[in-house]
């Protein structure tokens, strides 16, 4: 199954562009409902000095991955932070997590990924977690998981990296595969551009050779 950047979900509120992979809000696509625990994966551009007001959230655990500019955090346990380009955040919704986003800078704007799972566990105590990934070319680097680096109430594991040539993808489980920066050609049948994703459901040894320099984010189930 394979979800082209352009047919998913896209708004333009003037501040705010977004592209929605599931349907997510006022967008529904019966046929990307979600992958497995992987509910949502939105893309979004914000202008400078604009923001997400304060909203809340329940039993999700939510992903931010800045992939240019920066992206101030405040939440409900206390938090304030900011996430700088190719910075992660964590954060647990659990029982009720109330949280703004907004972008610090008067000149450039903002562009991330959010991302969110299902958990496995309902009603945790809302939490927050952040970190800069240490990325080696070529090679797949764990940034989420039960154990961590971030730990998500979830079996999923939530891989990231940054590709310049051929990276040989071992599949033992479901995975779903969002390119995030470049253009790719996986198992030299499958094209798969920027802000595609593509489901692979057959596991085995797949390669993902890269026709330009850029960045995955493999979800492993």
């Amino acid at each position: 199954m394979i979800r082209k950047a352009n047919e998913r979900g896209y708004f333009d509120h003037g501040w705010l562009k977004t592209y929605h992979t599931f349907s997510f809000g006022d967008y529904l696509d019966p046929d990307f409902m979600g992958f497995r625990s992987l509910r949502v994966i939105n893309e979004d551009r914000v202008e400078p000095n604009v923001g997400f007001p304060s909203h809340s959230h329940r039993n999700m655990e939510i992903i931010t991955y800045v992939l240019e500019g920066e992206l101030a955090h405040k939440d409900s346990t206390g938090t304030s932070s900011t996430l700088h380009k190719n910075e992660l955040q964590l954060m647990h919704a659990g029982s009720g997590i109330t949280h703004s986003e907004y972008n610090p800078s008067k000149t450039e704007p903002v562009h991330f990924y959010q991302i969110w799972l299902t958990p496995d566990t309902q009603n945790v105590t809302p939490g927050y977690q952040q970190m800069m990934p240490k990325l080696v070319p070529n090679e797949l680097v764990l940034v989420a998981s039960k154990d961590g680096p971030l730990k998500i109430y979830q079996a999923a594991r939530v891989y990231i990296a940054e590709v310049t040539s051929q990276l040989e993808l071992t599949i033992e489980n479901a995975a779903w595969i969002q390119i995030a920066r470049g253009n790719f050609a996986l198992d030299d049948t499958t094209l798969l551009d920027e802000g595609d994703g593509v489901a692979i459901n057959n596991t085995g040894t797949h390669t993902l050779t890269a026709k330009t320099a850029g960045t995955i984010i493999l979800f492993d189930f």
